[in-house]
């Protein structure tokens, strides 16, 4: 899921960034520190998730959450904040959950798995577009290629760049993953970990792996692992027994 850290305060941010980026679920991370720079982020990028303080400078994380809620397709919302006050407010504007500061691995790992849950619930009953549109355009080495989305095997992000595998090419691409995830809403297209998004109809073999996880093979011979956060959806799709 992309996120979006919105708090006032430089080291909260770095402390639950930090935490976060230990969760699987997470795919990327942005930060705000007002109401308007994290409208501003909404607008540049496909937030999933928000963790949302209550008190920001001069302003109320109450405010933004009704915002966020006006919205078309709205993220989901954790408040993240030292007062426990608010609670009854925060679950009246919708948080999937209220996490208290300072902030626990644990706990964290709580709530984006609690919201993660809720996030792969709308993912599946989602209309897919992806098989409504034969091409996507591809921008990449400063040229747009024009691709059809049936030659696309998979997606891999490592460090900030997005790699694009189809069946005679490579393309290497500086939009974060789940924007590309959006872009191929729906069949065939599913996030299997969150460095990967495949289509399924490329899948040449599925291999069992550690802990009770599973290593695809794709159609060109890359392979893939599908981790633990994504394996029911996975096995759901694939209509695999849990083993």
């Amino acid at each position: 899921m992309h996120t979006l850290i919105v708090d006032d305060e430089p080291l909260a941010r770095n402390e639950l960034a930090y935490l976060l980026n230990q969760c699987e679920e997470i795919s990327a991370i942005e930060e705000a520190d007002s109401i308007a720079g994290a409208l501003e982020k909404l607008l540049q990028h496909p937030i999933d998730l928000v963790f949302l303080d209550i008190h920001l400078t001069e302003e109320s994380g109450l405010e933004l959450a009704d915002k966020i809620n006006r919205m078309p397709n709205p993220p989901l919302i954790v408040f993240a904040t030292a007062y426990d006050e608010y609670a009854i407010q925060a679950f009246e504007q919708n948080a999937r959950d209220y996490v208290l500061k300072p902030f626990e691995l644990e706990r964290v790992r709580q709530a984006v798995n609690r919201a993660h849950a809720t996030w792969m619930e709308s993912q599946t009953v989602k209309t897919p577009t992806a098989t409504g549109s034969d091409t996507v355009p591809v921008q990449s080495e400063e040229r747009i290629f024009i691709v059809k989305t049936d030659t696309i095997l998979a997606l891999e992000v490592n460090q900030g760049e997005t790699t694009i595998y189809t069946t005679d090419k490579q393309y290497i691409i500086h939009e974060p993953l789940a924007l590309w995830e959006k872009k191929l809403d729906g069949d065939p297209f599913m996030r299997v970990h969150r460095s990967y998004l495949v289509n399924v109809n490329h899948i040449r073999e599925i291999q069992p792996w550690f802990n009770q996880t599973y290593q695809l093979t794709m159609s060109n011979g890359l392979k893939i692992p599908v981790s633990r956060s994504y394996l029911k959806s996975f096995r759901e799709k694939m209509d695999l027994k849990e083993e």
